[in-house]
């Protein structure tokens, strides 16, 4: 079993409950060990007066049998299911999954680079994953912790803790 942390992001509909049928996906692919709180914040443009609407964000700890390859088609299996459409980089999006890490696995192929490649450059990844695991090591081409990594990050953008659970303390989906 590996320790993957994933990103989920949405911008789109009903976004708590597309987080959510998210973390059902991935539940029924791995064991899902813990969620990050959700936090709110501003979507990340190509354009500076781009507007989209506000993202809610978490990470998530997941131990799985599943390889690197494998574990990516799963993310884009459940982003399908939440009707996610892939338009244009940085395009509004009903669900988002993003694998941060695979244990200390590195690679950049065409279909998967790990650790992600611009983790270092999001506060709103950062920041979850922080409360969830700050001394969690991110491999290289980063080679630092999560910890590390937030306090020297650039990105100023505000996020809001929301009061919102992914799960519940049983490990179960919340309602």
């Amino acid at each position: 079993m590996q320790t993957a942390y994933i990103a989920l992001g949405s911008n789109l509909g009903n976004r708590l409950a597309r987080l959510r049928q998210a973390v059902s996906g991935l539940q029924r692919v791995a064991v899902l060990v813990r969620c990050s709180p959700v936090y709110e914040g501003p979507a990340h443009t190509l354009m500076p007066n781009d507007v989209s609407p506000d993202f809610l964000n978490a990470v998530v700890e997941i131990q799985t049998d599943l390889g690197g390859t494998d574990l990516l088609h799963a993310c884009q299996e459940i982003e399908r299911q939440g009707a996610r459409c892939r338009r244009a980089p940085y395009a509004p999006r009903t669900i988002d999954l993003d694998i941060l890490t695979f244990g200390e696995l590195t690679c950049n192929t065409d279909q998967l680079i790990l650790p992600h490649p611009r983790l270092q450059e999001r506060r709103f990844v950062l920041q979850p994953w922080f409360d969830l695991a700050p001394e969690t090591y991110i491999p290289s081409p980063i080679d630092s912790t999560v910890s590390a990594v937030l306090a020297s990050c650039r990105d100023k953008i505000n996020l809001v803790r929301t009061p919102w659970l992914l799960m519940n303390e049983r490990n179960e989906t919340s309602t």
